[in-house]
């Protein structure tokens, strides 16, 4: 793997990271202006603890499906899920940091919240990998 494909799977990643989070506060903006509105911060801290592992498992299955389907048609058809699963493997190993810096003593509904969301996170990889191959095919 050449320096140039690495760089755009890390870069890959960190865009659905970052396009993640910005949706659950888009999602949190929401509650509170129009679901829920008028309670105390305290409150809205406490449902964002609840809801930010949800956001993460709904909104990261579109984006890793279109993000990897981007990220392995710029390459050759027999590295499409390789770069694919790359991006998730990178995520992965950035998410599991941050949980674990964040969260020293997991709780087992938060554990089966990681893993439910990296499983659902690798199998949209897996795809959008996929579905780059069968387009890069069509093309040539």
């Amino acid at each position: 793997m050449t320096f140039g494909r690495l760089a755009w799977i890390i870069a890959a990643a960190i865009f659905i990271l970052i396009v993640n989070i910005g949706l659950s506060i888009v999602y949190m903006v929401v509650y509170g202006y129009l679901i829920n509105p008028g309670q105390t911060e305290s409150v809205y801290q406490e449902h964002v603890k609840i809801a930010a592992p949800y956001c993460s498992i709904v909104f990261g299955i579109p984006l890793f499906y279109f993000v990897c389907r981007w990220i392995s048609g710029k390459w050759e058809k027999s590295f499409s899920v390789k770069a694919a699963l790359a991006v998730w493997i990178v995520y992965a190993v950035i998410d599991l940091t941050v949980i674990l810096a964040n969260f020293g003593d997991l709780t087992l509904w938060l554990s089966y919240l990681v893993l439910i969301s990296l499983s659902t996170k690798l199998i949209s990889a897996y795809f959008g990998g996929v579905s780059a191959s069968a387009k890069s095919r069509r093309l040539t």
